[in-house]
């Protein structure tokens, strides 16, 4: 049976993840910051599914759970992130919730995959992917949610980086869009279904290699630029 480990699978895209992982016969891991989440998500996932209580960004917590986790990991699926803070215009920034949001959506997803490498090299199929947006393109000028912007951009570099360092190791690496989706972030007007987006990035996650590591892809399969 294959192991990822999602982050942020109480709501979203990372529930869907984890529902459609788990209907495919994997074992799921899932990030919950709390243990009420953790109860509520383990009831409605159900047999298969593990919650592991850490916010991404305490990473003391993270590095306990990776501690403690006594298993192999085919696949870490970086979801978590925040589109906070409510001021992020370049002439209007509240900093410490751009600090915030860097936190959540750049610094976290590289100190997961660190403290979780280990349980990725003991698989011989291991692969990492980490969700970005289409608002990381540097072909756009809008100023507007411009913190949520610059962190996507940041991690995007971020894992190109880790990309570099783990091919030697076999180990793929990539980024995925997954569009406007009708979470509690994308809002109820959202262009894509959450399941269909769930199903998406697990597809590119199957066909995920070497030849395409450091690569950002849309939900949908196709490569897009940075």
């Amino acid at each position: 049976m294959p192991t990822c480990l999602i982050t942020a699978t109480n709501r979203g895209i990372g529930f869907e993840l984890a529902r459609k992982a788990l209907a495919d016969g994997w074992k799921v891991y899932g990030s919950v910051r709390s243990q009420s989440a953790a109860r509520e998500s383990a009831e409605v996932l159900g047999d298969g599914y593990v919650p592991l209580v850490f916010d991404v960004t305490d990473h003391d917590a993270v590095g306990r759970a990776a501690a403690d986790l006594d298993d192999t990991l085919d696949l870490l699926i970086n979801n978590a992130g925040i589109i906070t803070p409510a001021r992020q215009s370049p002439l209007d920034m509240d900093f410490e919730g751009f600090l915030k949001t860097l936190e959540v959506n750049t610094l976290a997803p590289l100190a997961v995959s660190q403290m979780f490498l280990p349980h990725l090299r003991k698989s011989q199929s291991a692969k990492i992917l980490t969700i970005s947006s289409q608002m990381s393109w540097m072909g756009y000028r809008k100023p507007d949610t411009l913190a949520y912007r610059a962190s996507k951009a940041a991690v995007n570099k971020v894992m190109q980086g880790l990309a570099t360092e783990l091919e030697p190791e076999g180990i793929p690496v990539a980024l995925i869009d997954p569009g406007w989706v009708r979470t509690s972030m994308g809002g109820a007007a959202a262009d894509n279904c959450p399941i269909d987006v769930a199903a998406g990035i697990l597809d590119v996650a199957a066909k995920l290699d070497l030849e395409r590591t450091g690569r950002f892809f849309k939900w949908s399969g196709e490569e897009r630029s940075f």
